[in-house]
């Protein structure tokens, strides 16, 4: 079963124009000034109240009606910091940077959602349109619930949405509990003594000890965490050296670090110092770990994700709706507002075919024949939650 979505074409047309403008205009994180100029006008076309300022360039907009309960929407603003390579007449003007994970996408969906909302008002209670900063790599999710956002806009539950290009369009993925990985970021510094090259028996080599610590952290999850259990750990730079016949001083590796689990994530953390502490020792140089706890796991909760399902069932149908996706081992800072409040978070299929460009990749572009579909995902589940009298 497939329902065509209710979103009048003047909205659908207005979906495609935000979006293709947003998309030709990236700003990355914490500098959407234009972005969530956009959006907040476009809000109060609709006469939905603005609010703005929360993590900087944050957008929230409330549409009231009536007594009753109150849920917030999440969508996301920022862009990336890569070049974007595929020809379309809505490509990035601005040079290094590219909305190349679909987050106009979802900025137009919510947007054609609040304007079928604010039409026809078919629910009783509060809906709070939250259009977040900042969630590549910087936080902005934490920064909106460490400034207030859910003691300003009260809220029962939080949604939030993604496209999945790997997944057929027309479908829905899903699961309850752990849908994101906990992601953590790391630095070594590997302190020796430089000296010749050609006598290295008269220092201690930080470029020998880098090339066993990078063999020795892929133990971790190959001996220490169980074969069912999950988690990442990748050394992503090597920083050291600067001539041919100079054994360098220092060397520094930074990478990633991924878990499904908590207690998982305590234990990679774990055996990072041990096996830094182990080869400073072997080798009589410094080895200073640096670990950065980053995005926690983004966890459904079990009602949440039945409203969800049940929601995005009432559109394509509930063969349509996965609801036991794996994990992925990506992170979405949409997590710290789950920390605060129940909710879920669920992927809309985009994909067309085999050859679709994933999210990140320079030719990826959001794909407009799901724009009805997700906006009419968010009036479902407003229409579900907040069922008139």
């Amino acid at each position: 079963m497939y329902r065509e979505p209710e979103i009048a074409e003047d909205t659908r047309q207005r979906m495609l124009a935000w979006r293709h403008d947003i998309h030709a205009n990236p700003e990355t994180a914490f500098e959407e000034h234009r972005t969530a100029n956009v959006v907040a006008n476009a809000l109060m076309l609709m006469g939905i109240p603005v609010h703005r300022g929360l993590a900087g360039t944050g957008v929230v907009g409330t549409l009231r009606n009536g007594e009753g309960p109150s849920i917030a929407l999440r969508a996301d603003l920022d862009a990336l910091n890569m070049t974007e390579l595929g020809e379309r007449a809505h490509k990035s003007t601005c040079a290094g940077k590219m909305h190349g994970c679909g987050h106009d996408g979802h900025t137009a969906m919510l947007l054609g959602a609040a304007d079928h909302l604010a039409r026809h008002k078919p629910f009783q209670g509060t809906v709070h349109f939250v259009f977040q900063p900042a969630e590549e790599n910087e936080g902005g999710g934490r920064k909106m619930v460490d400034e207030g956002l859910f003691e300003q806009f009260p809220a029962d539950a939080v949604y939030g949405m993604h496209n999945f290009p790997g997944m057929p369009r027309g479908q829905f993925g899903i699961r309850t509990g752990t849908m994101t990985a906990y992601l953590d970021t790391f630095e070594i510094v590997i302190t020796g003594k430089g000296c010749h090259g050609a006598m290295p028996e008269t220092g201690i080599d930080p470029v020998m000890i880098s090339a066993q610590l990078v063999n020795a952290l892929q133990t971790i999850v190959s001996r220490r965490i169980g074969a069912t259990e999950s988690a990442v750990v990748s050394v992503t730079q090597i920083h050291g050296g600067d001539t041919w016949n100079v054994v360098p001083e220092t060397v520094v590796l930074r990478g990633t670090a991924r878990a499904l689990d908590a207690a998982i994530q305590d234990k990679v953390e774990a055996a990072m110092n041990q096996i830094c502490a182990g080869m400073a020792q072997t080798h009589g140089a410094t080895v200073a770990l640096k670990y950065m706890r980053g995005y926690p796991g983004v966890v459904n909760t079990a009602t949440e994700t039945a409203a969800a399902v049940a929601a995005a069932a009432s559109l394509v149908g509930e063969a349509q709706v996965h609801t036991d996706i794996p994990p992925a081992m990506g992170s979405e800072d949409f997590a710290f507002m789950l920390q605060k409040r129940p909710g879920a978070y669920i992927g809309i299929g985009a994909g067309e075919g085999p050859n679709d460009p994933p999210v990140h990749n320079p030719y990826y572009d959001f794909n407009d024949r799901i724009l009805p579909l997700g906006a009419a995902y968010w009036v479902a589940l407003v229409k579900q939650q907040l069922a008139a009298a």
